[in-house]
């Protein structure tokens, strides 16, 4: 087949708010033809490419960035941002590729060959036995060495060679015989693919069935757990068969872990190792145009073991994670901008040592490990001991004497909510700290008294400016009807320098902060923003105009160059998740409390629906964005992720956003999407209203429980009460129960057009009128249909053959009932268009 690489650049001008680019670095590469298969006489050579027959992979050459380096990779051809998946010369770059080429040499391996053809890299296979060999990229991605006239012979292949990222079929595990190893190592940074520090693989013993994130092939900082048939004990959040098929296979020869999507095969998926130490699952939704992250491993990004180098200091609460301590600067910048901090920081002034030096107090911080012990009755006696030390970097002291020596790793700085840090005494020169007064004290005194008069003046104009900067402060109050357009400063003075942090998400951190009318707001700052402070301003200003007593009330926003921030009423009880699954942490809520919230929570979207001007599709329902004021009303918030869709259209395109477990399914097959993908969240939401627990979930030595399938059930069965949450002191109405048990299953539909609108749903709840049993989706039919797979109890699923049950559950291409009894089933509606 023959292809031009596509003109990609042009979707960098389209305008998506808030977006988050998961993968960042452009990729140069030249365009020219492409062949299907590499054989001897014929290579691939220059700017040609070599296409899958399916056309969604790529092989050729490209360079990262604007390094001028080049390399022989893989990518998607049909992912605008170019994404190398794999390459071949990871540690020995081409400085040319118009005369490099990818032959097949004399003994029948691939080989890559440099401008002067000389061998850089090569498939190394010792087996082959035919003198036709070809080399051919196949639709999964896999680069293979095959009998050109036998298909089913391969010699190599590049799933057994895999680079930074772990495609769907390929493996992932240790060959028994030959102690040969397929892990997972970043890149460098994001402009050399070179090998970085960072990897995945299975226990190199081979005496457990886990995988380790390994720090320069050595220091394990997170496991998997052991595979206990269906999950990894540590990845709770596995759910077989909904997006993804999981399989763990060991052997006598082989031990190793694949696995494969269960969406369309237009959807792209890749499993990385980032250059930030985590490991991310992450997708690529056809049409929609960007990467979307589902999972990432250890999900602190400060708890990568040494991310940030030496004297590196990491927060969780800052972009980027990294920074220098006291007295010290980046030891290379340059690194540091491509996203490699490991490099960390140097001092600024060298120790003098001889006593000469001194401690700067670093509070709450996470100490670093193996510190050494001394002997010391009191704090000053830990400083002796070390300042007797030239070696010695810094000491903490809590009834024992903890002493550093040479380079720091693995400082964290804990927010103020979070106590159990140590203290920290950081060993700097005495230059990094401000010289005392001097004896200058005297002559300013003499100055002073012969100055009176000028003293007066400037008192008086310090008056007037401390006066004015007050006012200034004291009309930073919230105008109702209006939005108000803040400055950075202010944002900074009103939150205490952004001290006070309520929460966090993908798109940003909250602030807890207080006017200068002391009314208290809630302060979010938005990160990884690409929007245009233009659009950023019309949207805002948009939903800024928006008033409902169910939805939380934006105040005011803060635009200016790279900064968006965002200013909300500051709600007293805080997040719905709060209330509902943090155990004794939290008051019980009662039943007609929980009703009342899950009335005001759709009265709230329908408005956003149906009375704006603008449809505004959340993207995001879920219990964290629904706030309580102080009488436990709720209020819709969060509107990082919202989609203004103008009411000339029925449906929007936009890249998928909100959270696993809560997406509606047609999101997952890059699909338009209407209003309907916030009634499934909605629904999902409600059975965790009812239960008090997550829809899925492990405990324990428990298999995997999902709520909802068991709610079905219990609704046939009539046995209801079973599905309430144990801890309210009040019972349930049980006509109530069933209403919002059934509106949560018309929610939860595969086909969209078969849910209610948001406007229906609120004459339900309001006994307006009544709704019939919901057609029983696809992937819960499938239990019905196979009654012995899953036990329900009291505490969940006590027994599982599920992955097969949920493996079919999503899908697009098959609907769950026929049309004509589902519309039935719907006649109690109003009649209406089905998208509003």
């Amino acid at each position: 087949m023959v292809k031009k690489p596509s003109g990609w650049l042009w979707l960098l001008s389209l305008q998506v708010p808030l977006l988050v680019l998961v993968f960042s670095g452009a990729l140069e590469t030249s365009t020219g033809s492409a062949t299907s298969s590499i054989s001897a006489g014929r290579p691939l050579a220059g700017d040609s490419t070599l296409v899958s027959h399916g056309g969604v992979f790529e092989l050729g050459f490209f360079s990262p960035g604007k390094t001028g380096r080049f390399y022989a990779g893989i990518w998607y051809t049909k992912v605008s941002r170019r994404t190398p998946v794999w390459v071949a010369n990871r540690a020995a770059p081409l400085r040319s590729a118009a005369a490099s080429e990818l032959s097949i040499s004399g003994d029948g391996n691939l080989v890559l060959l440099d401008e002067a053809k000389q061998p850089v890299w090569s498939t190394n296979a010792t087996s082959i036995s035919s003198n036709s060999t070809v080399a051919e990229l196949l639709n999964t991605g896999n680069l293979i060495l095959r009998d050109g006239l036998d298909s089913g012979n391969v010699f190599w292949q590049s799933f057994d060679h895999p680079t930074d990222s772990w495609l769907p079929g390929g493996k992932l595990g240790m060959n028994k015989l030959t102690g040969e190893v397929q892990r997972l190592v970043s890149w460098k940074n994001s402009e050399d693919p070179a090998p970085g520090i960072f990897s995945l693989e299975i226990d190199p013993s081979a005496s457990s069935s886990q995988y380790f994130i390994l720090w320069n092939s050595s220091h394990e900082f997170w496991s998997s757990g052991a595979w206990n048939g269906r999950i990894f004990s540590n990845v709770p959040e596995m759910v077989p068969g909904y997006i993804y098929d999981f399989a763990f296979v060991s052997g006598e020869e082989e031990t190793y872990f694949t696995y494969n999507t269960t969406l369309s095969s237009d959807v792209i998926s890749r499993f990385v190792v980032d250059i930030s130490g985590q490991i991310k699952q992450l997708t690529w939704i056809a049409g929609a145009g960007e990467w979307m992250q589902f999972w990432s491993q250890p999900r602190p990004q400060c708890d990568v073991y040494r991310l940030c180098g030496p004297f590196g200091i990491c927060s969780e609460k800052t972009m980027p994670h990294c920074a220098c301590a006291m007295g010290f600067e980046k030891a290379s910048p340059v690194d540091w901008e491509l996203g490699d901090l490991t490099s960390g920081c140097a001092r600024r002034t060298p120790l003098k040592c001889g006593g000469e030096d001194r401690f700067y107090t670093m509070p709450n911080v996470r100490l670093p490990a193996e510190p050494a012990a001394a002997t010391a009755r009191s704090a000053e006696e830990c400083e002796s001991a070390c300042l007797g030390n030239c070696s010695c970097t810094g000491y903490s002291y809590d009834g024992g004497c903890s002493l550093w020596y040479d380079a720091l790793f693995d400082l964290q700085q804990l927010p103020d909510s979070i106590r159990g840090g140590g203290t920290l005494h950081l060993r700097l020169a005495v230059l990094e700290f401000p010289s005392p007064a001097s004896g200058k004290k005297a002559t300013v005194e003499i100055a002073v008294g012969t100055s009176a008069g000028a003293v007066a003046v400037v008192a008086l104009a310090l008056a007037m400016v401390w006066r004015w900067r007050q006012r200034k402060f004291r009309g930073l109050r919230l105008v109702e009807g209006s939005l108000v357009v803040f400055r950075y400063s202010e944002l900074k003075r009103v939150t205490g320098n952004f001290s006070d942090k309520l929460g966090g998400g993908g798109f940003g951190s909250v602030y807890r902060g207080t006017m200068g009318d002391s009314t208290e707001v809630a302060v979010k700052k938005l990160e990884g923003l690409r929007q245009g402070e233009k659009e950023f301003r019309s949207e805002v200003c948009t939903i800024g105009t928006i008033q409902h007593v169910n939805l939380v009330r934006l105040r005011g926003f803060c635009s200016h160059r790279s900064r968006r921030l965002l200013v909300y009423d500051y709600m007293p009880g805080g997040s719905l998740d709060r209330a509902l699954f943090r155990g004794q942490a939290a008051p019980p809520v009662g039943w007609k409390t929980r009703y009342q919230i899950i009335l005001g929570t759709a009265r709230g979207l329908a408005y956003l629906h149906e009375r704006c001007r603008d449809c505004i599709i959340h993207c995001d329902i879920k219990p964290e964005n629904i706030l309580l004021d102080g009488e436990f009303i709720p209020k819709v918030a969060d509107f990082g992720m919202a989609k203004l869709v103008g009411r000339e259209f029925s449906r929007v395109l936009t890249t998928v956003r909100g959270t696993r477990g809560y997406l509606a399914p047609e999101w997952m097959s890059g699909e338009a999407i209407t209003a309907k993908a916030d009634v499934y969240s909605f629904g999902m939401m409600l059975f965790e209203i009812i239960s008090g627990r997550r829809n899925s979930e492990e405990k324990g030595e428990e298999k995997y429980a999902f709520f909802p399938a068991w709610a079905a059930k219990k609704l046939l069965s009539g046995e209801l009460l079973g599905l309430v949450d144990p801890r309210m002191e009040e019972e349930a109405d049980m006509e109530d129960l069933t209403r919002v048990l059934r509106v949560a299953f018309w929610c939860a539909q595969e086909d969209e057009t078969l849910r209610p609108s948001m406007g229906h749903i609120i004459q339900i709840l309001e006994r307006a009128i009544d709704v019939e049993f919901p057609p029983i989706p696809r992937y819960l039919q499938l239990l019905w249909e196979n009654p012995d797979a899953v036990e329900f109890s009291s505490t969940g699923v006590s027994s599982v053959q599920f992955s097969d049950v949920l493996a079919g559950g999503f899908s697009s291409s098959s609907q769950s009932t026929s049309h004509a009894s589902s519309a039935a089933n719907l006649r109690s509606f109003p009649s209406g268009d089905p998208s509003r």
